[in-house]
């Protein structure tokens, strides 16, 4: 009998060179590790990005001559922000090794005004759907819980907004993140402890590309995020030729698990789908669609998006007519569907075309 191919994600991606970094750190790490004073007290002073001075976190002289040596306490560095005619600005950030990723903040007037950041969880992604242009870089290696932590104090500290309560944040941009999900975890443990950013878990949803061991790690841990699913066709010959990981775990094996996954009082599982001009926007997919939900239509959202076109795939956006008509189609079957309206179009910071 011949191996299996092995697949790019089988593997655990690179992992981060170096001293590590500071803001990766729960209080019972630091109290383990011997900083001095109340390490809570510690933990609370480098979360909190209100409480710093101009050059960082408002340390003692103590835990700063500690810490020297031990950790890395430099975020990743703002090189790079391209403002969007929608409000939103797409970042570029450096990691210590020199490498890159990009993020995107994006505040909304909901009621109050709410800012919503979509983070990496990689430097590049080993799953190489083919409409998306971070997978066409392969991976390069995973992000450090700290640099995931980080990434979200840079952006918060740069462009606010100044209290955490108005933050949500989506595991939407570069990686695969339950490619990478020990390190996920613990950054989602760290954002969500109360005595750091205190973001609930309710604000908080990782994005899968449909690696199914993930999610059933996932579906057990706590606290535990919410989950979206990046589905993208709906019969296995198309979502195989999209997304590759479908030649691995199919149509029924993503569904069998999504089955699984016991929601929480309010919880909601997203379904995300990506609408290709010509490749899965017939009113035939959109049956089909509401057909593999079946009886979890209940407790899902469908979430339509044009596709964002780059230079990396051939796929290009529906014409509006039938993007209504699909949307319309899924209504009468029962569904609840949104559009989504991707932001950072013009500075390629929408879904789909981050690529550093």
């Amino acid at each position: 009998m011949s191996n299996p191919v092995t697949q790019p994600w089988d593997a655990p991606a690179p992992e981060r060179a170096g001293l590590p970094s500071a803001f990766g750190w729960l209080p019972e790490d630091l109290a383990r590790l011997g900083a001095p004073g109340r390490a809570e007290l510690l933990f609370s002073r480098l979360q909190r990005p209100w409480t710093w001075t101009p050059g960082g976190p408002a340390l003692g002289k103590a835990a700063m001559a500690w810490l020297r040596g031990v950790a890395d306490a430099a975020l990743p560095e703002l090189l790079e922000t391209h403002p969007s005619e929608d409000g939103s600005t797409k970042v570029v950030l450096r990691l210590a090794d020199g490498e890159r990723i990009e993020a995107v903040h994006m505040p909304r007037e909901v009621r109050s005004p709410r800012v919503t950041l979509c983070i990496s969880s990689q430097v590049g992604c080993a799953m190489g759907c083919t409409f998306c242009a971070t997978g066409a870089m392969g991976i390069r290696r995973n992000l450090a819980a700290g640099e995931i932590v980080g990434q979200v104090l840079a952006l918060i500290r740069a462009l606010g907004p100044a209290q955490s309560h108005s933050v949500t944040l989506v595991f939407m941009g570069m990686g695969e993140p339950l490619h990478n999900l020990d390190n996920v975890h613990r950054a989602i443990r760290i954002l969500n402890h109360p005595a750091g950013l205190n973001i609930s878990t309710r604000r908080i949803t990782v994005s899968t590309s449909g690696l199914v061991p993930g999610i059933e790690r996932l579906s057990a841990m706590r606290p535990r995020p919410w989950l979206a699913l990046s589905l993208n066709a709906t019969t296995d010959e198309a979502r195989s030729r999209v997304m590759p990981v479908n030649r691995v775990w199919n149509l029924a094996r993503l569904r069998q698990a999504l089955a699984q996954w016991t929601l929480a009082p309010g919880e909601k599982l997203l379904v995300e789908y990506v609408l290709m001009a010509g490749e899965n926007d017939t009113l035939e997919d959109a049956d089909r669609l509401a057909d593999w939900l079946g009886d979890l239509r209940q407790g899902h959202n469908i979430n339509l998006i044009r596709m964002n076109e780059h230079p990396s795939s051939p796929f290009r956006q529906p014409a509006e007519i039938r993007l209504q008509a699909f949307l319309e189609r899924l209504k009468a079957r029962g569904c609840f569907v949104t559009v989504r309206k991707s932001r950072g179009r013009d500075v390629q910071g929408a879904c789909g075309q981050l690529l550093k």
